[in-house]
């Protein structure tokens, strides 16, 4: 098997020359630098429009389900009382109906992302980034295009018609093709931005992203909904198909417009395994890497366990209850923004090992407290934002680590590993949180996540000299 070559990563250089067109006063830290590079701002204006159509398109799925396929109580409703009965389930109401139709959707979206993602992560080392980027975002709204086609009338299966299954169909060929996108965006970041300001281009990288999360499911709904009524206005109907094309589409004209020069891809003759392989022995070879990879996919546990946690946390406040625990997700999201903003502009000179230590002990004291808080609103919202924040000390330091210390032609793969890591760690909490809770209580899960969560952070030695 051939493995690559392992280089030393190269220490920060001290003499960091502005880009063109920027004063020798301009600041060479902080989200200014770094928007000040023009390519980068193009990749950032793809990530914004990428990220919010794939919220979007799930928000999408479920409107379409709540306004052809639910659209009465299951006993009021034929296709879906013979929906019920082929799955042996008993429905009574609409919510859970759409809940389970969702799920659908839900498992569609996340079989490609636990299967694929190494292996894309190869052709994204192989192929040329910008061209699967802007290839894969202008597929995914040609997708999108089709799906109006699913409510045309059709034959049925387990009780419901042809086009709910040809949802379920697009939307796994959507998540393969985002599994490509991902690593080739994330390999292409090293390539646009000096290594001294990737801290900074990691911070708007990760505060993007939530962003991208609050906003994206938050106005999902009502953008649909002005977007129909508005074109309807004036005669055109299906308008809630036109947000998901226009967002990929700008996201692949933006990235498009980049320049990026790539060092040239050499025939290798290897197989994909064999790649994969050499990705793993970037790992075990770098321990910097693997520390920071380990530190991401404890954080996307602990993430994935808030969103089951949350809704006992929310239950037990009054005014709030089980069914708004999204409050308390968004405010940790706010947390994690807000976190991501502070590091971009101050965290330059801060030691990464003790930036991740310190947002690992923040977490954990977050947990503890969450449960001994239950019940108030102001301080379960006030641990959640400190929770947040937490999330982005580590996962800021942690992410710029594996792009600098990982070499160029290996990024694809080491993003392609991590990607399938973190998406299983974001999927058995979701599986295992609600059981445990269900047996031992809150308050044992949330002591046992603080626990696991400062020994991490104890064992990054925050006491020592780095």
């Amino acid at each position: 098997m051939s493995r690559p070559t392992a280089t030393p990563p190269q220490e920060p250089s001290e003499d960091i020359s502005p880009p063109p067109g920027e004063g020798s006063s301009t600041r060479t830290d902080g989200l200014q630098a770094v928007l000040a590079l023009p390519d980068f701002r193009k990749l950032w204006l793809g990530q914004i429009f990428s990220q919010l159509a794939d919220k979007f398109y799930i928000v999408l799925m479920v409107f379409l389900i709540a306004q052809y396929w639910v659209t009465d109580t299951p006993q009021n409703n034929m296709v879906l009382a013979e929906a019920a009965a082929s799955l042996r389930l008993d429905f009574e109401t609409r919510a859970q109906m759409i809940t389970l139709l969702a799920t659908g959707i839900y498992v569609a979206n996340t079989v490609p992302a636990m299967l694929l993602g190494t292996v894309a992560g190869v052709w994204a080392d192989r192929w040329p980034k910008r061209q699967v980027m802007v290839a894969s975002n202008a597929l995914r709204a040609g997708l999108a295009l089709l799906a109006p086609l699913a409510l045309l009338p059709g034959p049925q299966w387990l009780g419901l018609t042809w086009g709910y299954w040809g949802l379920v169909a697009m939307t796994f060929l959507e998540s393969v093709l985002t599994q490509f996108f991902a690593p080739a965006e994330q390999a292409a970041i090293p390539l646009l931005v000096p290594r001294p300001r990737m801290l900074a281009a990691m911070s708007l990288y990760q505060a993007t992203s939530m962003g991208a999360t609050i906003v994206g499911f938050a106005l999902g709904d009502p953008a649909l909904r002005l977007l129909r009524s508005s074109l309807k206005a004036i005669g055109i109907g299906g308008g809630e198909f036109v947000l998901l094309p226009l967002c990929y589409g700008l996201a692949a004209v933006f990235i498009s417009t980049i320049q990026m020069e790539e060092p040239q891809k050499v025939e290798r003759g290897t197989s994909v395994w064999s790649e994969i392989a050499e990705g793993i022995e970037v790992l075990r070879e770098r321990a910097s890497v693997r520390r920071a990879l380990l530190q991401l996919v404890l954080l996307y546990s602990i993430l994935a366990a808030l969103y089951v946690l949350a809704i006992s946390l929310a239950s037990a406040i009054e005014g709030l209850g089980p069914t708004r625990f999204g409050t308390l997700l968004a405010m940790s999201g706010v947390g994690m923004a807000c976190g991501a903003l502070g590091v971009a502009q101050l965290g330059q000179g801060l030691n990464r090992r003790r930036m991740a230590s310190t947002g690992l002990a923040m977490i954990a004291f977050s947990l503890v407290l969450l449960g001994q808080g239950r019940g108030s609103l102001l301080l379960t919202l006030g641990l959640c934002g400190l929770l947040g924040i937490g999330a982005a000390l580590v996962a800021i330091p942690s992410q710029t680590t594996i792009q600098e210390d990982t070499p160029e032609e290996m990024r694809g793969k080491v993003f392609g590993l991590q990607n399938n890591l973190i998406n299983v760690a974001l999927s058995l909490p979701l599986v295992l949180a609600g059981a445990v809770v269900s047996r031992y209580g809150l308050m044992p899960v949330l002591w046992g996540l603080a626990a696991v969560t400062l020994i991490a952070a104890l064992i990054e030695k925050p006491w020592q000299r780095c």
